[in-house]
This record gives structure tokens, C-alpha cells and sequence, in this order.
């Protein structure tokens, strides 16, 4: 297993950024399932069991902003075509440290593999736990680079309660490790606003490469 990756996300995740030179660094994918790219400012990393030199000459032929190549739709389709893989949509990536306590909610954890939920976040996280309140659901878990992350799901009667920025702070107290990340869809302005509030802030932007 590659620890590259996982070093450089401990590093952001503390506020130490590769440099902002316009280069992009490719790693070895940190285990079969995750691969994808990041951008930093003015930096990026592939993470991908592929042939670097492949990767900078595509990144070079890309038409357009140079700093923006790695997010540029012709690059991300060329690795798709190149790996066979696809990809949902290219994240903000959040962070925040933990908190201590325990959760303002009555959380109450839900074990049935079976629930959507849990079934859904398996496909992309180890070690997953999920809990229910009135209304949402929290959900941790091992995804890329074995970092723990979160994701909130609100129902549409519960909204307007601030319910999904109490559930991402809850996130914050129940990590068992100093940080908790989280993605969002930039064009998602509500979730981006909820974990903001909830004390996550934006690292950089992020793209999955999803097998199967």
C-alpha cells in the first residue's frame, strides 16, 4: 500500500500545502479502490497505478488553463478511457478537526447492512457506522487513503432546522481521530453552506475515479 497519498492528505489536513509551483505529482494509488485527482492551489496529485509520463504528456496536449488542466474535462475523460473507470462529479473536499463531547442529538446507530445508507457508503468507505436522528442521518467512515469521512443526509420534512449542520458538527465529536473530511458538490450551495457552518473548511477540489 502507498502511503504517499495518505501523507500528503495528513499534511493539507493540517495546513501544510505542497507547493503552489503549477506541478502536478503522481502517486501510486493508495489500494485497488481509490484512485482520482486532487487540486490544491496551484498544485495537484494524480493518484493512479499508471505511467507518470503518461499522465504529463496528456496533461500537456489538454487545451486550456494550465493550472486548471487535472480538472479539465478532456484530462478526466482520458483517464476514464485509459483506466475504465467513471466518475460521479468532482467534489469540494472540506476538512475539520475533531471536537470533543458528545452530540446535541439523540443519535441512535443503525447496524443492519441492508438500510440504503449503510449499503451505499460500504461501496466507497471501510469500516462504516451510521446513525439516525429525528429527521438525518451521519454517517462515518475509512474512504480514501484510509481518512476517516462524513456525509449528512437530511430529510426534505426536517429541513430548516438546521438539522444537517448540527449532524456534520455531530460528525466532529464522533471521529475516532483528529480530523474528519467531508465532500461536497460545489453546485450543492446548501450542503457546501451546512458544513461550513459545521466548522469544515475547503482544501482543495477532488475527483474520484470509481471502478466498475
Amino acid at each position: 500500500m502507498s502511503e504517499a497519498l495518505a501523507r500528503i492528505l495528513d499534511a493539507a489536513a493540517h495546513g501544510r500545502f505542497p507547493p503552489p509551483d503549477g506541478s502536478t505529482t503522481v502517486v501510486r494509488q493508495p489500494n485497488g479502490r481509490d484512485a482520482g485527482v486532487l487540486a490544491f492551489t496551484a498544485h495537484s496529485v494524480v493518484f493512479l497505478d499508471e505511467d507518470p509520463g503518461w499522465v504529463h504528456d496528456t496533461l500537456a496536449a489538454t487545451p486550456g488553463d494550465a493550472l486548471a488542466a487535472t480538472m479539465n474535462p478532456r484530462f478526466l475523460g482520458a483517464l476514464m478511457a485509459r483506466t475504465g473507470r467513471h466518475m460521479n462529479t468532482i467534489d469540494l473536499l472540506t476538512v475539520a478537526p475533531a471536537l470533543p463531547g458528545t452530540p446535541d442529538l439523540d443519535l441512535r446507530e443503525i447496524r443492519d447492512p441492508e438500510h440504503p445508507r449503510v449499503a451505499r457508503a460500504m461501496k466507497f468507505r471501510d469500516e462504516v457506522r451510521v446513525w439516525g436522528a429525528e429527521g438525518g442521518v451521519v454517517i462515518l467512515g475509512r474512504g480514501v487513503a484510509g481518512r476517516w469521512e462524513t456525509a449528512v443526509e437530511v430529510a426534505e420534512e426536517a429541513r430548516g432546522r438546521r438539522l444537517g449542520e448540527r449532524l456534520a458538527r455531530a460528525a466532529r465529536q464522533l471521529v475516532p481521530d483528529t480530523v474528519v473530511w467531508a465532500q461536497q458538490s460545489p453546485g450543492n450551495a446548501r450542503s457546501v453552506r451546512t458544513f461550513q457552518a459545521a466548522g469544515y473548511r475547503p482544501v482543495g477540489a477532488e475527483a474520484l475515479l470509481v471502478a466498475g
